[in-house]
């Protein structure tokens, strides 16, 4: 279990269990992780090259940018989160974490604007934004989602880099053009997106970490039959998910929280403990499908057995 702990501290950006703990049960209205990104920048410099940004001003940006070469070289550094904690200017292009919760419909020039100006010459940066891109819902709800991944690749990104991170948010429309960009179709992929047929015939070869990310990502996004099919090859439904993919809860609370019926159905068949405590809100899952509204899956759970955490007490 501290393991798990300290697993579950790390993906969400703090050293050790008892500072992400005091974070969760203790923040205050001044706490930064309240306060907008952009609005925590001392740089002015860097602060002005973030509003133009955000503004879709791209003659601007560039004369900015030109008269300061270094800001795209920079990073800044934030403390806590689980991401975000290093970003250059071009990964404010995302918009996630969100800030505004919009984007210049221009989103794509303003990045090309930035990459043009020396931002070309930072690989890692390019990747990191996206996946950025890539698992954020705002650049997809403003349309600028597949402009960006397809701009980012064209300056050299990774797709495989991105996979991970838009498929254990949802975003298929992403996971799909990094896939038309050459992105690789691996076990925890083919789980995510219900391809079947590509997850039996990747399963035998599949390592025990893709595995586990196979189960974590199918259940999440009720996938029922490659769950079926991970549970009976001897994957086990009561094993926290791995960082990166929700790594506080199990399967069963993913499932329950999101509505998927028929994989609650099947982690039970397969024995999935009804009395585990996320270690993050200390909820069963039980506790997970009644905050959720899952109504029908709570009763369920009740109809096997299962308790809140506060009935079954400490």
């Amino acid at each position: 279990m501290s393991d798990a702990f300290l697993a579950t501290a790390r993906e969400y950006g703090f050293p050790s269990w008892p500072r992400l703990k005091a974070h969760v049960e203790g923040p205050t209205s001044n706490d930064d992780g309240y306060v907008p990104h952009h609005e925590r920048v001392t740089d002015a410099v860097f602060r002005r090259a973030i509003d133009l940004l955000d503004a879709g001003d791209v003659a601007r940006l560039r004369a900015h940018l030109l008269n300061h070469p270094d800001t795209v070289k920079k990073r800044l550094n934030f403390e806590g989160g689980n991401y975000f904690r290093t970003p250059t200017l071009l990964q404010f292009c995302a918009e996630n974490p969100i800030r505004n919760g919009t984007l210049p419909l221009n989103i794509a020039d303003v990045a090309r604007t930035i990459l043009d100006a020396g931002g070309k010459d930072d690989r890692p940066s390019i990747d990191e934004t996206l996946m950025l891109v890539s698992s954020g819902r705002i650049a997809r709800e403003r349309g600028v989602q597949v402009p960006l991944i397809d701009l980012l690749c064209e300056y050299g990104a990774d797709p495989d880099h991105a996979m991970m991170p838009a498929l254990a948010h949802g975003e298929f429309a992403a996971a799909d053009a990094l896939i038309r960009l050459g992105a690789t179709i691996d076990l925890p992929a083919a789980a995510a997106l219900g391809r079947t047929r590509d997850a039996r015939n990747l399963l035998p070869c599949a390592t025990a970490e893709d595995r586990h990310r196979a189960l974590a990502l199918s259940a999440v996004h009720g996938r029922a039959e490659i769950v079926a099919l991970l549970l009976d090859d001897g994957e086990d439904p009561n094993r926290y998910n791995p960082v990166g993919f929700h790594a506080h809860s199990t399967p069963l609370h993913q499932a329950a929280y999101s509505g998927h019926a028929d994989v609650v159905k099947l982690l039970v068949e397969h024995r999935a403990d009804l009395t585990i405590r996320d270690i993050l809100y200390d909820g069963t899952p039980l506790d997970w499908a009644e905050y959720a509204g899952q109504t029908s899956i709570a009763a369920y759970l009740r109809a096997n057995g299962a308790l809140t955490a506060s009935e079954l007490g400490r």
